[in-house]
């Protein structure tokens, strides 16, 4: 699988070294490369990429405000001198920030997040039942097809998620990012609640002190993510008003 890569960045240097990072990594194709985000932009509203590799600070139109301009299968990778950004990058659920000067390999190990997500929209998409209710995920050497349904919920675990399902007494792992799992997932029934946990809307059964409770287990409902989760609680109860 080859992924179409875009560039944007208003340092020269900069550019040159992403592109030789791209054309060095054998699934990634260098769509373009942008020194304006008022260019790129335009490029972005008439061409579909797959990887848009982005920096914040651009005069005219920045990075965050350009990145809400990408198609939903538009993976991010923000490109930043400031670490104070990462968590605004996770707002706008970036797949990764790269924080420069940026090696080959943490370029590579971004970019490779990017491919595995693609790769399991893909399987998602081909071999997913009619109605979309099922995604495959990659776990060791194979691709193992669950249904949404089966799904309470899903943990972040450094590189790894561990999905956890009705039927399976211990978590179906995968080496995939949060964020890479929470763009597969209908975004009405899997929701964000913590920096590390998504959860199942149609499997909570009980909320307690601002956890949600799935037998012994209690997961925090963060303040980054509250929002999203009260709104789908308004729509799916007519007591609960967040």
């Amino acid at each position: 699988m080859t992924l179409s890569c875009l560039i944007v960045d208003d340092e020269p240097p900069a550019v040159a070294l992403l592109e030789s990072y791209v054309l060095r990594t054998p699934f990634l194709r260098l769509a373009g490369s942008y020194n304006s985000a008022v260019q790129a932009a335009a490029y972005i509203a008439q061409e579909s990429i797959d990887l848009l590799l982005l920096d914040i600070q651009m005069p005219e139109v920045n990075g965050m405000e350009l990145s809400r301009m990408a198609g939903g299968d538009t993976r991010v990778i923000f490109t930043t001198a400031f670490g104070q950004y990462a968590l605004d990058s996770y707002k706008l659920n970036a797949l990764d920030y790269l924080l420069k000067p940026i090696s080959y390999a943490d370029f590579l190990q971004s970019a490779s997040k990017a491919l595995r997500w693609h790769e399991m929209l893909r399987a998602s998409r081909e071999g997913g039942a009619s109605e979309n209710r099922s995604i495959f995920v990659k776990s060791e050497h194979k691709l193992i097809q669950l249904e949404f349904s089966s799904i309470l919920y899903i943990e972040s675990l450094k590189d790894y998620v561990l999905i956890h399902t009705e039927a399976n007494a211990q978590p179906i792992s995968s080496l995939t990012a949060l964020q890479t799992m929470e763009g597969a997932l209908p975004s009405d029934v899997f929701v964000r609640v913590h920096r590390s946990f998504i959860v199942n809307m149609d499997k909570i059964k009980v909320i307690e002190n601002n956890r949600i409770v799935f037998g012994k287990v209690y997961i925090p409902i963060s303040d980054t993510y509250r929002r999203r989760f009260t709104e789908l609680l308004n729509q799916r109860s007519p007591f609960f008003k967040g």
